[in-house]
């Protein structure tokens, strides 16, 4: 049986499908997806970049509207917004757990490209930190 969790974000491009893609890598029993309430283009190259580094690859993945995910049921669902200005989306659905465990946007990350990229790992670790502490302590054991 696989647990399956959505992920939510505004725009769908960045925290979100790293989170995603941690999750994935963690357990192959995971059935992940995400999505946003203004879903981008395209995922932030950058997001691809740092998570690339850690071998994971989310250059495929596509940004969706959270409208494709109503009526199904998931036994996770967790928006990653942390800024006040966000609207994260609300879900209502047939979901067990909702949470929230939001991080800042590194795309919103103002300065020198070293700094921008700085931003860039240091949300990337907190989400893979953040999101390997949920599959450990919640997640894994509902699996077994």
């Amino acid at each position: 049986m696989k647990t399956k969790i959505l992920i939510l974000c505004t725009g769908n491009s960045c925290r979100s499908q790293m989170a995603h893609g941690f999750l994935q890598s963690f357990d192959k029993r995971l059935e992940v997806k995400s999505g946003g309430t203004k879903p981008a283009n395209r995922v932030n190259p950058t997001a691809v970049e740092v998570m690339s580094e850690l071998d994971i690859d989310i250059s495929h993945h596509v940004p969706q509207n959270v409208d494709n995910y109503k009526g199904h049921e998931w036994d996770y669902v967790i928006t990653v917004c942390d800024n006040a200005k966000e609207n994260c989306p609300v879900f209502s659905g047939k979901v067990k757990h909702r949470l929230h465990i939001g991080f800042e946007d590194p795309s919103e990350a103002v300065g020198t490209p070293d700094f921008i990229m700085s931003e860039y790992h240091r949300i990337r670790d907190e989400i893979r930190s953040r999101f390997h502490e949920l599959y450990t302590e919640k997640i894994l054991p509902e699996l077994n």
